[in-house]
């Protein structure tokens, strides 16, 4: 007779069945994460050529817009198919909380862009608060990324969720930082405000690319370090330094903005390849780990097959009752292992050699699930934090985010734990 219960066996594959049904999940996430990178650069193209055409007046641009504006919607529209078959069906429940109102949000926005474009085109709306408009609506979307991120259950797939998320904010923040040089250079002046605000979008550049470095594969890195030294980013450096010297005033031509346009477009569609690269790497990933997961159930369903099969003749039975490695009384001293039966467990290869496999592989995926996701609890404290100084002390965003930078470095600490500090003070903790 076994040394379990047919309840007892069903939960073991129970629970491998929930990590089967996990892995799905997050398969699903990761082809809605793609779906959402390819609308998120549309929207960013969008925003670049928007801003050449308001701030020249519709004189520069018009059929640049216009195609971008077909390229969105088709985006748009494979999004809202994608998101329909994964969860407007029968099981409309199914789901996390989160994730899902991120999505309501996002959706209404897309909802209503054809407004913002019907303004554009017509010139009835700034240059400013046209890049805000979408700035708000890629964040949003940018919203629903992280949540899928932050759901995830699997630790490798979670790191390369993160490393993709922390590199599409990079991209986001690159193509800000096009929108803003292309506003200075269509007004034809630069002003101290505006490059103070260009130098902060290339440091958060720099501070989600290095979360992803540290998350992404090594192919990853090898295709980021190329981006690095291509022509693109050396012509944008040098125009950089000629924003940085114009900081005064000075007039320049207004075609430049073409130029940086551009520039910042090329640099922006290398980091394209990158983010491509990293979302089908992905998709790979996580079919490699649900066929892997599926297979461990088929050898879980053989071995409990052959251990019914097997007579059982141990005096003690193995069991979490006697396993000195299992938690007991608090600081008692315990006997020493008695390897004679530890080798007839394994000769047994019993019931109970599964359940402390599984335990133990449960126990490894959320040590290293804990360690992904640090990345993504820090991110939500550092924004967090900007949010409060902002309200505080009536900030912009870029103001609040040196302050938290000036703090750190002056206490040697990380940016991440300072804003931790300003949010539990804001907690009262």
């Amino acid at each position: 007779m076994p040394h379990y219960t047919d309840a007892t066996k069903r939960f073991l594959l129970t629970a491998k069945h929930a990590e089967i049904a996990a892995l799905k999940q997050l398969s699903g996430n990761c082809r809605l994460v793609i779906s959402l990178t390819n609308v998120i650069h549309q929207l960013q193209r969008e925003r670049g050529a928007s801003n050449v055409y308001l701030c020249s007046q519709g004189n520069r641009f018009a059929s640049q817009l216009q195609a971008q504006h077909t390229q969105s919607i088709q985006s748009e529209t494979t999004l809202k198919s994608h998101l329909n078959s994964m969860y407007l069906n029968e099981a409309e429940q199914a789901g996390n909380m989160r994730l899902l109102g991120s999505i309501a949000l996002a959706l209404q926005g897309i909802d209503n862009v054809s407004f913002l474009r019907d303004q554009i085109t017509k010139t009835n709306i700034s240059a400013m608060d046209a890049t805000q408009a979408y700035c708000r609506l890629i964040n949003s979307l940018l919203a629903v990324i992280f949540e899928a991120a932050d759901v995830a259950s699997e630790p490798a797939i979670t790191r390369r969720l993160v490393a993709l998320f922390n590199f599409i904010q990079s991209k986001e923040f690159a193509g800000q930082e096009r929108a803003w040089g292309a506003i200075g250079f269509a007004k034809t002046h630069f002003n101290t405000a505006l490059c103070d605000r260009l130098e902060h979008l290339q440091q958060q550049q720099q501070f989600h690319v290095d979360i992803f470095l540290e998350f992404c594969d090594d192919h990853a890195r090898d295709l980021w370090r190329q981006t690095e030294q291509s022509e693109a980013t050396r012509q944008q450096i040098r125009l950089r330094t000629m924003i940085k010297q114009l900081a005064d005033g000075s007039p320049i031509d207004g075609q430049l903005s073409e130029i940086w346009y551009e520039v910042a477009s090329s640099r922006i569609d290398e980091m394209q390849t990158v983010e491509e690269w990293v979302t089908n790497a992905l998709i790979t990933l996580t079919a490699k780990r649900l066929q892997h997961a599926n297979q461990s159930l088929k050898n879980h369903k053989i071995r409990l097959r052959k251990l019914s099969a097997q007579p059982t003749n141990l005096e003690q039975p193995p069991t979490v009752l006697f396993d000195p490695a299992a938690p007991g009384l608090q600081d008692a001293e315990t006997a020493p292992v008695n390897t004679a039966t530890n080798n007839n467990f394994t000769v047994q290869r019993s019931f109970y050699d599964l359940l402390r496999e599984q335990s133990e592989h449960i126990r490894e995926m959320s040590s290293e699930l804990d360690a992904a996701c640090q990345a993504l609890i820090d991110q939500k404290a550092i924004d967090r934090a900007k949010l409060l100084l902002m309200q505080q002390w009536q900030l912009t965003e870029s103001q609040a985010y040196r302050r938290l930078q000036k703090h750190a470095m002056e206490q040697n600490m990380r940016i991440a734990d300072i804003a931790g500090r300003v949010v539990n003070s804001a907690a009262g903790r």
